[in-house]
C-alpha cells in the first residue's frame, strides 16, 4: 500500500550523527582490495565520477585494471539483456578471469553484482554463479537495492519505488510487470524467498533494520554481519546515504576480521563502498570545456530504446523542444525480415542529413509495445528478449552507418546504451565524468572507439521526471537554465 514519504521518515529514529565517509575512504585505502563492479548494463555508473568502465573483460585487461591504484572498476556486462544460462555462464568466466588477475597482481578484490534498483535483473543466478567459480567461503549476500537518486529506499524490509511524495511499494509498480523480470512481493525477504523459488524461506532472511544502523551505527551492524555465515541472504535496509554510510563502515570492519561477503545492490552502494565523494552536477562546461565550447558543426543525437511508460513521457517532452527532430523508428518493420533493411536505410539517410546540417535528431522506437511477434513466415514468435535485441541491433546498425560524428550521444535504455557504445562505436574503456542530471552519467568514450572522446550519455530508462530528458539536452546545448 502507498503511504506519504513524510509519513515513514517521522516515524524512524533520527540519522546517525557522524559523517562517516573519510572513515570509510581509509578503511578503503588500507585495505587495497580491487572493488570490482559487475554492472548487468551501463547505467550501474550514475552515481560514480573519475572511474573507468571496461565493456570487455580479456585477462591482459583485467590485470591492468588492479594494478592501477584506483579502488574501483567497472565491468559492463548487460546480462540484463540476456537468458538466464548466458548471465550465468559470463558470470563464470569472469569469476575465473579475476581470480588469475588476484593471481597474476597479488592484489585482492570484492564484487558488487551490481543490478536494478527497481529489482529487475538475474537473481539468484549470478550471484550463485559467482560464488561457484569464485570459490570463496562467501559468509552473506548482502541485497542493497537503496538508490537515492531515483528514489528508490527500504525500510521495515519494503522496497519503494517514490513518486513525488509518495512512497509505493516495489510489487505495485510497472517494473514488477516486466515480462521478463516480474515479480510479486515488496517486502524483499519474500522477494528473496520468491526468487529462490521457496527454497529460502522468508523467515530465513537476515535483516540489517533501520533501528539496528541508526540506533546502535557501525557496531551494531558490525556485530550483526560477523554473525551471519554458509552463504546467508541478509537485506539492507537504508533511506539515505548516512544510512549506507554506516553500514558500508561496518561492514568494512567485518571484513577486515575476515568476513567474505558478495554484495547484490542497485548503484548508490558502489559510491559508499569505493569511499568515493560526491562532486557537483556537470555543466555544460564541464562537459565542453575549452576549445571544445566551440559550437560543434554537427547536432546532437538522442536514441530512445525503452519502453517503459517514464521513457514515453519523456521523449514526448524532448522532442517538443524548438530545434528536435523526431524521427520514429518503426518496430514492426525492424521485425519484418522483408522490411528491416530498407527501414534502417531511411532512418540512416534522413538522420544523417539532418546532423549534417547541424541539426539535432531524437531517434526513438514507435512507442507501441510489441509483444511475443511473428517473424516474416510466421512460423515461430519471439520472446520479450529476441524483440529487445532484434530491436536494438538495429539501433546499432543505424548509428554505425551514420555519415557523420555527431555533436553528442544520448543513449535512453539500459540495452540500447550498451550496445550503442560496445557495437555501434566500438567503446572498449571509458571515463566516468560524473552526471550532469541526477541517476544519469556521462562517458568521455576511449581512443579506440571509432568516436574517441565523444560525450556519451547513459539515460536509463526508469530514472528522471518528465522533464529531465529535455533537461540533458538543454544542458548539452549550454541553453539549461538551471
Amino acid at each position: 500500500m502507498p503511504i506519504a514519504r513524510q509519513t515513514l521518515v517521522a516515524a524512524l529514529p533520527p540519522e546517525w550523527p557522524d559523517d562517516l565517509l573519510p572513515h570509510i575512504q581509509v578503511q578503503v585505502e588500507a585495505a587495497g582490495s580491487k572493488i570490482v563492479v559487475l554492472d548487468d548494463d551501463p547505467t550501474g555508473n550514475q552515481t560514480v565520477h573519475d572511474v573507468v568502465v571496461l565493456t570487455e573483460w580479456s585477462l591482459p585487461l583485467l590485470i591492468d585494471a588492479f594494478r592501477e591504484p584506483a579502488a574501483v572498476v567497472y565491468i559492463l556486462t548487460n546480462t540484463r539483456s540476456m537468458s538466464t544460462s548466458e548471465a550465468r555462464m559470463l558470470n563464470q568466466q569472469i569469476g575465473t578471469r579475476l581470480k588469475a588477475a588476484r593471481k597474476a597482481t597479488n592484489r585482492d578484490f570484492v564484487i558488487v553484482s551490481r543490478s536494478d534498483s527497481t529489482l529487475r535483473g538475474h537473481y539468484p543466478d549470478e550471484t550463485e554463479a559467482l560464488a561457484a567459480t569464485l570459490e570463496m567461503p562467501f559468509d552473506a549476500i548482502l541485497i542493497v537495492p537503496f538508490f537515492l537518486e531515483g528514489g528508490r529506499i527500504t525500510a521495515h524490509d519494503v522496497h519503494y519505488v517514490t513518486e513525488g511524495e509518495v512512497l509505493i511499494p516495489a510489487a505495485e509498480t510497472e517494473f514488477a510487470r516486466d515480462a521478463t523480470f516480474g515479480y510479486k512481493h515488496s517486502n524483499l525477504r519474500a522477494w528473496v524467498s520468491e526468487k529462490h523459488r521457496g527454497a529460502v524461506a522468508p523467515g530465513g532472511v537476515a535483516s540489517l533494520t533501520l533501528e539496528e544502523i541508526r540506533c546502535g551505527g557501525p557496531d551494531a551492524v558490525t556485530a550483526k554481519l560477523v554473525s551471519l555465515r554458509e552463504g546467508a541472504v541478509c537485506i539492507v535496509n537504508a533511506i539515505s546515504y548516512r544510512d549506507l554510510e554506516v553500514v558500508v563502515a561496518g561492514l568494512l570492519t567485518a571484513e577486515g576480521q575476515g568476513k567474505r561477503f558478495l554484495y547484490r545492490t542497485a548503484a548508490s552502494f558502489v559510491r559508499v563502498r569505493g569511499g568515493i565523494a560526491s562532486q557537483p552536477l556537470l555543466s555544460h562546461a564541464d562537459l565542453f570545456p575549452g576549445a571544445e565550447r566551440v559550437p560543434a558543426a554537427t547536432g546532437g543525437l538522442t536514441i530512445a530504446g525503452s519502453h517503459v511508460a517514464k521513457t514515453t513521457r519523456q521523449v514526448a517532452a524532448a522532442a517538443a523542444l524548438p530545434g528536435v527532430h523526431r524521427l520514429e523508428v518503426a518496430v514492426p518493420a525492424l521485425l519484418d525480415d522483408e522490411q528491416r533493411n530498407a527501414e534502417v536505410a531511411r532512418v540512416v539517410e534522413r538522420a544523417g542529413a539532418l546532423l549534417e546540417a547541424g541539426e539535432e535528431v531524437l531517434m526513438a522506437t514507435s512507442r507501441t509495445v510489441v509483444d511475443r511477434a511473428p517473424n516474416a513466415a510466421g512460423k515461430a514468435r519471439m520472446g520479450e528478449l529476441a524483440i529487445g535485441r532484434q530491436i536494438s541491433t538495429a539501433l546499432v546498425d543505424i548509428v554505425r552507418r551514420l555519415p557523420v560524428r555527431p555533436a553528442w550521444i544520448i543513449a535512453k535504455g539500459g540495452i540500447t546504451s550498451s550496445d550503442i557504445a560496445t557495437e555501434a562505436l566500438g567503446v572498449r574503456r571509458a571515463w566516468v565524468m560524473g552526471q550532469a542530471i541526477p541517476g544519469v552519467p556521462v562517458w568521455r568514450t576511449g581512443s579506440e572507439s571509432c568516436w574517441p572522446d565523444l560525450v556519451y550519455v547513459v539515460f536509463p530508462g526508469n530514472v528522471g521526471d518528465d522533464d529531465a530528458l529535455a533537461q540533458m539536452i538543454r544542458i548539452l546545448r549550454g541553453t539549461n537554465a538551471s
